[in-house]
């Protein structure tokens, strides 16, 4: 048996001509995406106003949706101009790697800022002693490398798989079905540790995340006054839609069943939460953020 040395991404196949129109219309998504991230994290840098731990974790929330967005969507547009897109096996072993950190480590920053919220509602009068800047570093820095850790384990026992067949992935990048789909060996021991890798670093993160905002929504029902429920709902409405969208997505993909004949499914599922939900995070929280407004409107000025 021969060890294959690239893999074939098959992209979108044949879109009958349309693949100019898509192509265009995704690399608008995804420069608006990049920019609006990058705008964020200008806007957070540059406002004294918005030094807080809440903004803190916004900007490298951006930053880490800028390497996720460019871990996957250039290699996206190229199986738009080409159904058949080369890609070598430590270049596929790589954007595998990173995609998975980067997914990790975002559940990890969602419940880190729900749990930020959590210690503001529901504990204000010890947040300035939780949330300080000491702590703020331990959170960040804790979830960077606990996301860059998980995906090791799992890498070593997919890509040590033998893929002596076909090599022709049918997905726009090197997701987890897609590769084990191709492995001539066992793959049981892969699967096992991909559960638990999921278990560990997205549902452990998500449940987290649920808690606190159980939290949250019980302290806000008890605040009196209507104006009050409002003010504080208005503190975390953005982290909850973000939060919603992204494992709402991450769930129907990864969560559900998918046989073979649901590839093409899978890849527009795909899409969703590589493209789609991106680009709605930096609307989301500039749209719905009177703060980013108004430091958007002042340096604009």
């Amino acid at each position: 048996m021969t060890q294959i040395t690239e893999f074939i991404l098959l992209g979108f196949g044949d879109l009958h001509g349309l693949q100019f129109l898509l192509f265009g219309v995704f690399l608008v998504i995804y420069v608006v995406t990049l920019m609006g991230n990058i705008v964020i994290l200008i806007v957070v840098s540059a406002d004294h106003s918005l030094h807080t731990p809440m903004y803190f974790f916004l900007g490298h929330f951006s930053f880490l949706e800028i390497g996720y967005i460019t871990t996957i969507e250039p290699m996206m547009l190229r199986t738009l101009l080409s159904a058949h897109v080369p890609i070598s096996f430590p270049g596929c072993a790589c954007q595998f790697y990173f995609f998975a950190a980067l997914v990790a480590t975002e559940c990890f920053f969602l419940a880190v800022m729900s749990y930020d919220r959590y210690i503001a509602i529901c504990n204000p009068l010890h947040y300035s002693s939780i949330m300080d800047y000491s702590g703020c570093l331990q959170l960040a820095g804790a979830s960077w490398v606990a996301g860059f850790l998980a995906p090791n384990l799992l890498m070593v026992f997919i890509f040590q798989s033998k893929f002596c067949t076909d090599n022709e992935i049918n997905h726009f990048f090197c997701d987890l079905k897609p590769i084990m789909k191709l492995a001539c060996t066992d793959t049981q021991v892969a699967e096992m540790t991909s559960f638990i890798c999921m278990s560990l670093f997205a549902f452990g993160p998500f449940m987290l995340t649920l808690a606190s905002y159980t939290y949250i929504i019980s302290t806000i029902l008890r605040i009196p006054s209507t104006s009050g429920k409002q003010r504080a709902f208005s503190t975390c409405s953005s982290h909850l839609t973000v939060v919603s969208l992204y494992y709402g997505m991450l769930g129907i993909v990864y969560g559900f069943p998918l046989g073979p004949q649901h590839e093409d499914l899978l890849k527009l599922l795909s899409l969703l939460y590589t493209v789609l939900t991106p680009a709605l995070n930096p609307i989301i929280y500039t749209v719905r953020n009177k703060d980013v407004k108004v430091a958007l409107r002042k340096l604009v000025q």
